[in-house]
């Protein structure tokens, strides 16, 4: 017995020794890139106002004078991280880090700690730009996400839950990825470990040069979950020349809105493969309405780039000068045509406005109304976006990314005409909120209604 399970192991090593080698891998060696770059990565703290603002009523009109803190006010301190992009003290970061911060500061990797200068920020792209008074700091290697290809080690330092510097590893797992809610953006997926604190921080190629900004995770609890999003850097360098010159940001824009292509639809449309951007929508006055694009038409090419997925058309668009003309290719009546399009402008301003001067802030919540696109892809007539919850909104179901219609039956498009819904409402607000699809009611308590209620 046991000289046939000798001779059966040396006919298998003999086997093996005909096979053909298997592909060599080397490891990924990471600590050369940490020493070298780690530096020039920072922790981002930010303050803001974490109370709700009550009204000061005159005691002789019995009118609205203003705003006072609540004595139970407490400040909501955040942490992010960003990288030096400039030794003279300009830093990257996500928007989303640094909106309504009323104190920013920048710790480095030495522990020198400085105030930062907002100097401008994009909420559509999530990028933000600082500025601290230093000179002769460390800075990252820009490198170019384009030469990124799927599988690639890349590499992450940030502050995930406040743990400054740490480094995360991984694979780009797809390029290219378009989210719900930020359609202008091509997405670098990845499976490297990103939790809350590591947004803003860089992502690395084993080259050592920054591909991209990690910005965003999909998560059931808020934590990793094995998909992890950066921007791609050369976006985000693009938006850092225009604040740093102390514009605003511009993208075009044709005034559309756009669908995948199914197999059904390329079917019905007698298109050779679903691809493209099928228009659900156009914009009556907006460049596609001007070029006579109408609801049906499947935009295919942009200036001579291939539409592979709906939010290519958009995000293509997006990058053209305004005031041009861009040619595409549109399939029409089962053929393809050439139609020249108007660049219409989209415009975001490049500084947020003032938490405090927001009148959604008595619900616990900082919003913004829709942006005209935004009304096309959610087919709504107005809308308030919420971009924060504070803890007593979240407890009633609020979510980041709700959109709020109606409050007591009220509708609700602009920030006045919610103070006005909030004003009239006594004690409690009932909100009309659609969420992915689907509409619902989330009843939150106004502050000081259990005093009202007491008395």
């Amino acid at each position: 017995m046991l000289r046939h399970a000798l001779l059966a192991a040396m006919l298998a090593v003999s086997a093996c020794a005909n096979m053909p080698p298997a592909t060599w891998l080397p490891a990924a060696d990471f600590s050369a890139l940490v020493k070298t770059y780690g530096p020039a990565v920072v922790n981002i703290g930010v303050v803001r106002d974490g109370a709700s603002p009550t009204a000061a009523i005159d005691p002789a009109t019995g009118r609205r004078q203003g705003r006072l803190p609540r004595r139970d006010q407490v400040d909501e301190r955040s942490l992010g991280s960003g990288f030096i992009v400039g030794a003279d003290g300009y830093i990257l970061t996500n928007a989303h880090v640094v909106a309504q911060g009323r104190d920013i500061s920048v710790r480095l990797a030495d522990r020198r700690e400085f105030k930062a200068q907002l100097i401008g920020l994009d909420p559509v792209a999530d990028v933000a730009l600082l500025k601290i008074e230093a000179s002769g700091l460390p800075v990252v290697a820009i490198g170019d996400p384009d030469r990124a290809d799927v599988g690639d080690w890349v590499l992450a330092i940030g502050a995930p839950y406040g743990f400054s510097q740490s480094a995360t590893a991984g694979i780009i797992s797809a390029k290219g990825r378009v989210l719900p809610g930020a359609e202008y953006m091509p997405f670098l997926q990845t499976d490297v470990p990103v939790n809350p604190g590591n947004s803003g921080g860089p992502l690395f190629n084993l080259r050592g040069e920054v591909i991209g900004i990690n910005s965003r995770i999909y998560s059931n609890n808020g934590g990793y979950q094995g998909l992890s999003f950066a921007i791609p850097i050369d976006v985000a360098m693009r938006i850092k020349q225009q604040l740093q010159a102390g514009s605003s940001i511009t993208r075009g824009r044709i005034g559309v809105a756009v669908q995948e292509v199914s197999q059904a639809l390329a079917h019905s449309f007698r298109l050779p493969q679903p691809a493209g951007a099928l228009i659900s929508y156009v914009e009556p006055g907006g460049g596609a309405d001007r070029a006579g694009l109408r609801p049906g038409d499947v935009i295919l090419e942009v200036r001579g780039r291939a539409v592979k997925q709906s939010a290519d058309a958009l995000i293509f668009v997006a990058e053209l000068p305004p005031g041009q003309t861009a040619t595409m290719a549109v399939w029409r009546d089962r053929e393809r045509v050439a139609m020249d399009v108007p660049i219409d402008r989209f415009e975001v301003p490049s500084r947020p406005a003032a938490a405090a001067s927001d009148p959604a802030t008595p619900l616990g919540l900082v919003v913004r109304p829709l942006l005209p696109q935004e009304l096309q892809v959610l087919r709504v007539e107005a809308g308030l976006l919420v971009q924060r919850v504070n803890a007593a909104a979240a407890r009633a179901g609020m979510k980041i990314g709700d959109v709020i219609l109606a409050v007591n039956g009220q509708p609700v498009g602009s920030l006045a005409a919610l103070a006005e819904a909030v004003t009239e409402a006594e004690g409690s607000a009932a909100l009309l909120v659609q969420r992915r699809g689907t509409r619902i009611f989330v009843a939150l308590e106004l502050p000081g209604a259990a005093s009202r209620d007491a008395r």
